[in-house]
Protein backbone atom coordinates (compact mmCIF):
# COMPACT_ATOMS: atom_id res chain seq x y z
CA UNK A 1 0.00 0.00 0.00
CA UNK A 2 2.83 2.37 0.90
CA UNK A 3 4.53 1.63 -2.42
CA UNK A 4 1.27 2.30 -4.28
CA UNK A 5 0.75 5.59 -2.44
CA UNK A 6 4.29 6.68 -3.21
CA UNK A 7 3.80 5.73 -6.87
CA UNK A 8 0.64 7.82 -7.09
CA UNK A 9 2.32 10.76 -5.38
CA UNK A 10 5.28 10.49 -7.73
CA UNK A 11 2.99 10.37 -10.77
CA UNK A 12 1.08 13.45 -9.60
CA UNK A 13 4.37 15.25 -8.92
CA UNK A 14 5.70 14.44 -12.38
CA UNK A 15 2.43 15.51 -14.03
CA UNK A 16 2.40 18.79 -12.11
CA UNK A 17 6.02 19.47 -12.96
CA UNK A 18 5.32 18.75 -16.62
CA UNK A 19 2.30 21.04 -16.59
CA UNK A 20 4.31 23.81 -14.94
CA UNK A 21 7.12 23.41 -17.44
CA UNK A 22 4.61 23.55 -20.30
CA UNK A 23 3.08 26.74 -18.89
CA UNK A 24 6.55 28.26 -18.58
CA UNK A 25 7.36 27.20 -22.15
CA UNK A 26 4.15 28.86 -23.35
CA UNK A 27 5.30 32.15 -21.83
CA UNK A 28 8.95 31.86 -22.85
CA UNK A 29 8.46 34.11 -25.89
CA UNK A 30 6.17 36.64 -24.19
CA UNK A 31 7.48 40.24 -24.17
CA UNK A 32 8.31 41.87 -20.84
CA UNK A 33 6.19 44.90 -21.73
CA UNK A 34 3.03 45.38 -23.75
CA UNK A 35 1.74 48.72 -25.08
CA UNK A 36 -1.91 49.34 -26.00
CA UNK A 37 -2.65 52.23 -28.36
CA UNK A 38 -5.70 54.15 -27.11
CA UNK A 39 -6.65 57.74 -28.08
CA UNK A 40 -6.93 61.18 -26.47
CA UNK A 41 -7.65 61.71 -22.78
CA UNK A 42 -11.36 62.19 -22.08
CA UNK A 43 -12.40 59.64 -24.68
CA UNK A 44 -13.64 56.09 -24.22
CA UNK A 45 -10.57 54.46 -25.78
CA UNK A 46 -8.34 56.09 -23.18
CA UNK A 47 -10.42 54.71 -20.29
CA UNK A 48 -11.07 51.30 -21.86
CA UNK A 49 -7.47 50.77 -22.98
CA UNK A 50 -5.83 51.80 -19.72
CA UNK A 51 -8.30 49.77 -17.69
CA UNK A 52 -7.67 46.73 -19.85
CA UNK A 53 -3.91 47.25 -19.50
CA UNK A 54 -4.22 47.19 -15.71
CA UNK A 55 -6.35 44.03 -15.89
CA UNK A 56 -3.78 42.29 -18.11
CA UNK A 57 -0.90 43.31 -15.83
CA UNK A 58 -2.71 42.10 -12.74
CA UNK A 59 -3.93 38.81 -14.22
CA UNK A 60 -1.19 37.72 -16.62
CA UNK A 61 1.88 39.11 -14.88
CA UNK A 62 3.01 41.19 -17.84
CA UNK A 63 3.73 44.92 -17.68
CA UNK A 64 0.95 46.33 -19.88
CA UNK A 65 0.23 50.03 -20.31
CA UNK A 66 -2.03 52.27 -22.39
CA UNK A 67 -0.56 55.03 -24.52
CA UNK A 68 -2.25 58.25 -25.69
CA UNK A 69 -2.45 58.33 -29.51
CA UNK A 70 -4.38 60.05 -32.25
CA UNK A 71 -6.87 57.17 -32.29
CA UNK A 72 -7.71 54.27 -34.62
CA UNK A 73 -6.02 55.52 -37.80
CA UNK A 74 -2.72 55.83 -35.95
CA UNK A 75 -3.28 52.71 -33.84
CA UNK A 76 -3.63 50.47 -36.91
CA UNK A 77 -0.29 51.66 -38.26
CA UNK A 78 1.45 51.41 -34.89
CA UNK A 79 0.40 47.74 -34.68
CA UNK A 80 1.33 47.10 -38.33
CA UNK A 81 4.84 48.45 -37.73
CA UNK A 82 5.19 46.55 -34.43
CA UNK A 83 5.61 49.72 -32.35
CA UNK A 84 2.51 48.73 -30.33
CA UNK A 85 1.49 45.18 -29.48
CA UNK A 86 -2.24 45.97 -29.25
CA UNK A 87 -4.34 48.72 -30.79
CA UNK A 88 -7.95 49.77 -30.31
CA UNK A 89 -9.54 50.45 -33.69
CA UNK A 90 -12.81 51.13 -35.43
CA UNK A 91 -13.40 48.86 -38.38
CA UNK A 92 -13.78 51.64 -40.98
CA UNK A 93 -10.21 52.97 -40.59
CA UNK A 94 -8.96 49.39 -40.12
CA UNK A 95 -10.47 48.32 -43.46
CA UNK A 96 -8.98 51.34 -45.22
CA UNK A 97 -5.54 50.54 -43.76
CA UNK A 98 -5.91 46.86 -44.68
CA UNK A 99 -6.49 47.92 -48.30
CA UNK A 100 -3.61 50.41 -48.34
CA UNK A 101 -5.88 53.45 -48.15
CA UNK A 102 -4.90 54.81 -44.73
CA UNK A 103 -4.61 58.58 -44.58
CA UNK A 104 -1.56 58.13 -42.34
CA UNK A 105 0.25 55.58 -44.52
CA UNK A 106 -1.25 55.75 -48.01
CA UNK A 107 -0.30 52.89 -50.30
CA UNK A 108 0.82 50.62 -47.44
CA UNK A 109 -1.38 47.54 -47.11
CA UNK A 110 -1.64 46.72 -43.40
CA UNK A 111 -1.71 42.95 -43.80
CA UNK A 112 0.08 42.14 -40.52
CA UNK A 113 -2.80 43.14 -38.25
CA UNK A 114 -4.97 40.48 -36.60
CA UNK A 115 -8.25 40.71 -34.70
CA UNK A 116 -8.37 39.70 -31.03
CA UNK A 117 -11.91 40.47 -29.82
CA UNK A 118 -14.92 42.75 -30.37
CA UNK A 119 -15.19 45.79 -28.10
CA UNK A 120 -18.32 47.89 -28.71
CA UNK A 121 -20.00 50.19 -31.21
CA UNK A 122 -18.91 53.81 -31.62
CA UNK A 123 -21.76 56.22 -32.35
CA UNK A 124 -21.22 59.73 -33.75
CA UNK A 125 -22.62 62.58 -31.68
CA UNK A 126 -22.55 66.40 -31.43
CA UNK A 127 -22.74 68.56 -28.30
CA UNK A 128 -23.37 72.33 -28.29
CA UNK A 129 -24.25 74.89 -25.65
CA UNK A 130 -28.03 75.06 -25.32
CA UNK A 131 -28.16 78.79 -26.15
CA UNK A 132 -26.18 78.36 -29.41
CA UNK A 133 -29.25 77.95 -31.61
CA UNK A 134 -27.61 74.90 -33.22
CA UNK A 135 -29.98 71.94 -33.41
CA UNK A 136 -28.70 69.74 -36.25
CA UNK A 137 -25.61 68.86 -38.25
CA UNK A 138 -26.93 71.05 -41.07
CA UNK A 139 -26.88 73.99 -38.65
CA UNK A 140 -23.08 73.64 -38.42
CA UNK A 141 -22.73 75.54 -41.69
CA UNK A 142 -20.13 78.27 -41.16
CA UNK A 143 -19.60 77.28 -37.51
CA UNK A 144 -16.39 76.43 -35.66
CA UNK A 145 -16.50 72.68 -35.03
CA UNK A 146 -14.03 70.59 -33.02
CA UNK A 147 -13.88 67.00 -34.29
CA UNK A 148 -11.40 65.31 -31.96
CA UNK A 149 -7.76 64.57 -32.75
CA UNK A 150 -6.50 64.34 -36.33
CA UNK A 151 -6.29 60.70 -37.37
CA UNK A 152 -8.94 59.55 -34.91
CA UNK A 153 -12.30 58.12 -35.94
CA UNK A 154 -14.25 61.38 -35.46
CA UNK A 155 -11.44 63.46 -36.96
CA UNK A 156 -11.54 61.21 -40.02
CA UNK A 157 -15.27 60.82 -40.50
CA UNK A 158 -16.90 64.07 -39.38
CA UNK A 159 -15.30 66.09 -42.22
CA UNK A 160 -16.49 63.37 -44.64
CA UNK A 161 -20.01 63.45 -43.19
CA UNK A 162 -20.21 67.23 -43.50
CA UNK A 163 -18.97 67.03 -47.09
CA UNK A 164 -21.67 64.43 -47.82
CA UNK A 165 -24.33 66.76 -46.36
CA UNK A 166 -22.93 69.84 -48.08
CA UNK A 167 -22.08 71.49 -44.77
CA UNK A 168 -19.11 73.88 -44.90
CA UNK A 169 -17.80 74.27 -41.34
CA UNK A 170 -14.53 75.56 -39.91
CA UNK A 171 -13.10 72.28 -38.57
CA UNK A 172 -10.42 72.07 -35.88
CA UNK A 173 -8.67 69.11 -34.25
CA UNK A 174 -8.04 68.53 -30.53
CA UNK A 175 -8.32 65.80 -27.91
CA UNK A 176 -11.67 65.21 -26.23
CA UNK A 177 -10.82 66.99 -22.97
CA UNK A 178 -9.37 70.00 -24.80
CA UNK A 179 -12.33 70.25 -27.17
CA UNK A 180 -14.76 70.14 -24.24
CA UNK A 181 -12.91 73.04 -22.63
CA UNK A 182 -12.93 74.97 -25.91
CA UNK A 183 -16.70 74.58 -26.17
CA UNK A 184 -17.23 75.86 -22.62
CA UNK A 185 -14.92 78.82 -23.29
CA UNK A 186 -16.65 79.76 -26.53
CA UNK A 187 -13.63 78.99 -28.70
CA UNK A 188 -15.68 76.55 -30.81
CA UNK A 189 -19.41 76.43 -31.50
CA UNK A 190 -19.81 72.65 -31.50
CA UNK A 191 -17.93 69.51 -30.51
CA UNK A 192 -18.58 66.62 -32.92
CA UNK A 193 -17.10 63.37 -31.66
CA UNK A 194 -17.37 59.58 -31.74
CA UNK A 195 -16.71 57.16 -28.90
CA UNK A 196 -18.45 54.51 -26.86
CA UNK A 197 -21.25 56.07 -24.85
CA UNK A 198 -21.40 57.58 -22.40
CA UNK A 199 -18.48 59.69 -23.63
CA UNK A 200 -16.83 60.97 -20.45
CA UNK A 201 -16.11 64.43 -21.94
CA UNK A 202 -19.78 64.77 -22.97
CA UNK A 203 -21.00 63.55 -19.57
CA UNK A 204 -18.84 66.17 -17.86
CA UNK A 205 -20.17 68.91 -20.14
CA UNK A 206 -23.75 67.82 -19.43
CA UNK A 207 -23.12 67.84 -15.66
CA UNK A 208 -21.52 71.30 -15.62
CA UNK A 209 -23.34 73.19 -18.40
CA UNK A 210 -26.69 73.57 -20.14
CA UNK A 211 -25.99 71.69 -23.36
CA UNK A 212 -27.84 70.05 -26.24
CA UNK A 213 -26.74 66.81 -27.92
CA UNK A 214 -27.84 65.33 -31.23
CA UNK A 215 -26.94 62.89 -33.98
CA UNK A 216 -28.54 63.08 -37.42
CA UNK A 217 -32.00 64.06 -38.61
CA UNK A 218 -33.98 61.47 -40.58
CA UNK A 219 -33.03 63.11 -43.88
CA UNK A 220 -29.37 63.45 -42.91
CA UNK A 221 -29.24 59.85 -41.70
CA UNK A 222 -30.48 58.51 -45.04
CA UNK A 223 -27.78 60.44 -46.91
CA UNK A 224 -25.00 59.29 -44.56
CA UNK A 225 -25.98 55.60 -44.73
CA UNK A 226 -26.13 55.70 -48.53
CA UNK A 227 -22.76 57.42 -48.91
CA UNK A 228 -20.94 55.49 -46.16
CA UNK A 229 -21.94 51.81 -46.29
CA UNK A 230 -19.44 50.91 -43.53
CA UNK A 231 -21.75 52.70 -41.10
CA UNK A 232 -24.79 51.22 -39.35
CA UNK A 233 -27.81 53.00 -37.90
CA UNK A 234 -27.52 53.48 -34.14
CA UNK A 235 -29.69 55.09 -31.47
CA UNK A 236 -28.18 56.67 -28.35
CA UNK A 237 -30.96 55.95 -25.83
CA UNK A 238 -32.74 58.53 -23.73
CA UNK A 239 -31.13 59.02 -20.32
CA UNK A 240 -27.60 58.17 -21.44
CA UNK A 241 -26.60 61.68 -20.34
CA UNK A 242 -27.87 63.81 -17.49
CA UNK A 243 -30.79 65.97 -18.58
CA UNK A 244 -31.15 64.35 -22.00
CA UNK A 245 -34.46 62.50 -21.98
CA UNK A 246 -34.68 61.87 -25.73
CA UNK A 247 -33.29 59.30 -28.14
CA UNK A 248 -30.58 60.45 -30.54
CA UNK A 249 -30.62 58.71 -33.95
CA UNK A 250 -27.15 58.50 -35.49
CA UNK A 251 -24.68 56.07 -37.08
CA UNK A 252 -21.96 53.91 -35.56
CA UNK A 253 -18.92 51.74 -36.26
CA UNK A 254 -17.78 48.57 -34.48
CA UNK A 255 -14.53 48.65 -32.50
CA UNK A 256 -12.08 45.76 -32.16
CA UNK A 257 -8.86 45.14 -30.29
CA UNK A 258 -6.15 44.09 -32.73
CA UNK A 259 -2.62 42.71 -32.45
CA UNK A 260 0.35 42.14 -34.73
CA UNK A 261 0.42 38.70 -36.35
CA UNK A 262 3.73 37.96 -34.58
CA UNK A 263 2.26 38.22 -31.08
CA UNK A 264 2.88 34.85 -29.38
CA UNK A 265 -0.12 32.58 -29.89
CA UNK A 266 -0.41 31.78 -26.19
CA UNK A 267 -0.40 35.47 -25.23
CA UNK A 268 -3.12 36.34 -27.75
CA UNK A 269 -5.16 33.41 -26.43
CA UNK A 270 -4.79 34.43 -22.78
CA UNK A 271 -5.68 38.09 -23.47
CA UNK A 272 -8.73 37.16 -25.53
CA UNK A 273 -9.89 34.68 -22.91
CA UNK A 274 -9.27 37.12 -20.04
CA UNK A 275 -11.35 39.90 -21.60
CA UNK A 276 -14.22 37.79 -22.95
CA UNK A 277 -14.64 35.65 -19.83
CA UNK A 278 -14.66 38.52 -17.34
CA UNK A 279 -17.36 40.88 -18.57
CA UNK A 280 -18.24 42.03 -15.04
CA UNK A 281 -14.68 43.29 -14.59
CA UNK A 282 -14.68 44.90 -18.04
CA UNK A 283 -17.97 46.63 -17.20
CA UNK A 284 -16.25 48.17 -14.18
CA UNK A 285 -13.74 49.69 -16.58
CA UNK A 286 -16.37 51.18 -18.92
CA UNK A 287 -20.09 50.65 -19.55
CA UNK A 288 -19.47 50.10 -23.28
CA UNK A 289 -18.06 46.69 -22.34
CA UNK A 290 -21.66 45.48 -22.28
CA UNK A 291 -20.95 44.68 -25.94
CA UNK A 292 -17.51 43.13 -25.34
CA UNK A 293 -18.98 39.67 -25.81
CA UNK A 294 -17.90 36.52 -27.62
CA UNK A 295 -21.16 36.51 -29.59
CA UNK A 296 -20.12 39.71 -31.37
CA UNK A 297 -17.08 38.04 -32.97
CA UNK A 298 -18.90 38.09 -36.33
CA UNK A 299 -18.91 41.90 -36.50
CA UNK A 300 -15.48 41.52 -38.13
CA UNK A 301 -15.86 40.51 -41.76
CA UNK A 302 -12.41 41.06 -43.32
CA UNK A 303 -9.51 40.89 -40.83
CA UNK A 304 -8.11 37.45 -39.96
CA UNK A 305 -8.30 36.59 -36.29
CA UNK A 306 -5.02 35.95 -34.51
CA UNK A 307 -4.47 32.17 -34.14
CA UNK A 308 -4.67 32.60 -30.36
CA UNK A 309 -8.08 34.24 -30.69
CA UNK A 310 -9.19 31.54 -33.13
CA UNK A 311 -8.25 28.88 -30.57
CA UNK A 312 -10.36 30.58 -27.93
CA UNK A 313 -13.36 31.09 -30.24
CA UNK A 314 -13.27 27.48 -31.39
CA UNK A 315 -13.17 26.32 -27.77
CA UNK A 316 -16.48 28.15 -27.40
CA UNK A 317 -17.97 26.12 -30.24
CA UNK A 318 -17.63 28.87 -32.87
CA UNK A 319 -16.69 27.94 -36.43
CA UNK A 320 -14.41 30.68 -37.65
CA UNK A 321 -14.56 30.82 -41.48
CA UNK A 322 -11.37 30.15 -43.41
CA UNK A 323 -11.18 33.72 -44.73
CA UNK A 324 -10.87 34.94 -41.13
CA UNK A 325 -7.98 32.64 -40.30
CA UNK A 326 -4.27 32.90 -41.20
Amino acid sequence: MLTLTRSIALAVSVAFAGSLAHAQDDRADWPNDLTIGTASQGGTYFIYGNGMASFISESLGINASGEVTGGPVQNVTLVQTGDHQIGLVTMGPALEAWNGESELAPGVEHKDIRALFPMYQTPFQVVVLANSGIESVSDLEGKRVGVGPAGGTPGTYWPRFMETLGVNANVSFAGASDAGGQLKDGLIDAFAFAAGVPISAFAQLAAENDVKMFGFSEEELAQILEAHPEMAAFTIPSGTYQGHDYDQPTVGLWNFAIAHKDMPESLAYEITKLVLENNDRMMQIHATSAETLTENWDKNSFMPYHPGAVRYLEEQGITVPDNLKD
